[in-house]
């Protein structure tokens, strides 16, 4: 169903573009690095840094206003520090990271402001596509694969900034605020996690 779902939004996004002309839209490819956490009831976590690139179709609807859809991968998740794990009745110390991938969709309206300026706002779509942590427990590496513990989708918003430099070239910097819990939860916990991402990417549009 989630490979079903991830197609028919890709055919979806990207079909928008095919509607256009080719004097109304063009292509390009992106990427650059994310600064990521989580924002709620994360206890003693930390900013990781991560990369995003992909590709993107931007669609010219007037001289100041277009459509972004956007096909991403991120890489996110958090640094954890001194933090203490009971097992068997023993506290142990434990600290590292944890790293989350994700295929993201982002579909992203550009308002320019001035010519080579936009002001960028849209929703954003995540498939989660791995989940693992590593580091260290009393002094011993450890790394195990845990994306059951996450739930397989993530929805958020963006809102960033675009400079143009040139007609192929761009910089921007976008910040996605996740909406929905992200942690698979039991009956009776309260653990929150949400994405919180600030990312900084060059464009190349052809």
């Amino acid at each position: 169903m989630k490979k079903f779902g991830l197609t028919i939004l890709i055919v979806f996004v990207f079909g928008l573009a095919n509607a256009q002309t080719k004097k109304e839209s063009s292509y390009g490819v992106k990427g650059g690095l994310n600064i990521a956490t989580w924002i709620g009831n994360v206890g003693n976590v930390s900013s990781k840094i991560g990369i995003n690139f992909g590709i993107f179709t931007a669609i010219k609807i007037s001289n100041r206003f277009s459509i972004q859809p956007e096909l991403i991968y991120s890489s996110q998740g958090i640094k954890f520090n001194s933090i203490t794990v009971k097992i068997g009745g023993v506290d142990y110390s434990a600290e590292g990271k944890i790293n989350l991938s994700y295929l993201d969709l982002p579909i992203m309206a550009k308002y320019y402001v001035f010519e080579k300026i936009s002001l960028d706002f849209g929703p954003q779509l995540g498939f989660l596509t791995t989940a693992k942590t590593e580091g260290t427990l009393n002094g011993n590496s450890l790394s195990q694969d845990i994306k059951d513990n996450f739930k397989d989708l993530d929805f958020g918003l963006n809102l960033g900034t675009e400079y143009v430099f040139s007609k192929n070239i761009s910089a921007g910097v976008r910040y996605n605020f996740g909406l929905i819990n992200i942690a698979k939860t039991q009956q009776g916990e309260n653990s929150k996690a949400r994405n919180s991402i600030l990312s900084l990417s060059l464009g190349y549009k052809f």
